[in-house]
């Protein structure tokens, strides 16, 4: 596998798509200078589908799209503000509104490098893209679920959006499975999303929750989610590393006719933080430390 050498999601991600270019003339990338310099060989041997454009988003994606519109299967890919936010115009008209279908991949998942500052901070990605048709959201937990994610994305036709994070969990998780149980219990279920896994597994040691995972964020697992409430009691927390409550509307589809509580954790959404510090610093203003979730399932959970 590409991935056993690779220590981050990000190493991960160019090993195996450098591999894919290789082997499969339809692969093709369009990148804004963020780690072009990974992928310069490949420019180099293929120059007709590897593409830097310089520090030019919106033009990148055009670009992207315009392979795509060859037949290309093209992968597109910088920092996640410039990506989802700066150049999410681009994506929703030169890629939606054409028919043509992108692999988009990320990174600097929100607030990564809290160095950098708020223009490399993007917690609102994933429910911006959610707003596009047709969407397959991947959040991968560890380097080692991103091999699998993206080769499968890679020989489908679908859009996806694949979210790599410098945050991961200590091992990685059953992928592709929809909503995968960790831990049973019967006072409600909680829902960790991608890198939050480890911490929600923490807060909850000692609880009688059950304790679901995915990789996957859209499409929602409404069918995984309807079974465990069933074998619980319909109280559901989902735990996701951007903004809170983007997966309410799925919680609520899931269990149209269950009369049920929901509670959103996530990085809120009327705080603008504005200091630098660690990762671990933000997790704890936004609630997504262990303590914080902890806090947040007592006072949520009956008795």
């Amino acid at each position: 596998m590409t991935t056993a050498t690779a220590t981050t999601m990000r190493d991960a991600f160019t090993h195996t798509l450098n591999a894919a270019i290789e082997r499969d003339e339809r692969v093709g990338l369009v990148t804004a200078v963020i780690s072009a310099d990974r992928f310069a060989a490949a420019a180099d041997r293929f120059p007709d589908r590897v593409v830097d454009v310089g520090i030019r988003e919106q033009a990148m994606v055009g670009v992207a799209s315009g392979l795509a519109l060859t037949g290309k299967r093209v992968v597109v890919h910088t920092y996640v503000p410039f990506l989802v936010e700066r150049a999410f115009e681009q994506i929703k008209l030169d890629f939606s509104h054409q028919g043509v279908t992108p692999v988009l991949v990320s990174i600097g998942a929100s607030y990564d490098d809290p160095s950098t500052g708020r223009t490399h901070q993007s917690p609102g990605d994933v429910p911006l893209i959610d707003t596009l048709p047709g969407y397959t959201i991947h959040v991968p937990g560890h380097a080692a679920e991103v091999e699998p994610l993206l080769t499968a994305a890679l020989a489908g036709d679908d859009p996806v959006y694949l979210r790599l994070s410098t945050r991961e969990n200590a091992a990685p998780r059953p992928i592709g499975q929809g909503l995968v149980p960790l831990r049973h219990g019967g006072l409600g279920v909680v829902v960790a999303v991608g890198p939050v896994l480890d911490q929600v597994l923490a807060a909850t040691e000692g609880l009688d929750v059950t304790v679901l995972y995915t990789a996957t964020a859209r499409p929602f697992d409404h069918v995984g989610l309807r079974a465990a409430v069933d074998a619980a009691a319909p109280n559901v927390v989902m735990v996701e590393p951007y903004l809170r409550g983007t997966s309410a509307a799925e919680v609520a589809t899931a269990l149209v006719d269950v009369p049920h509580r929901q509670l959103g954790l996530g990085v809120l959404r009327d705080a603008e933080v504005h200091a630098y510090g660690l990762p671990a610093e933000h997790d704890a203003v936004h609630g997504l430390d262990p303590g914080g979730i902890r806090r947040a399932l007592i006072g949520f959970l009956p008795g």
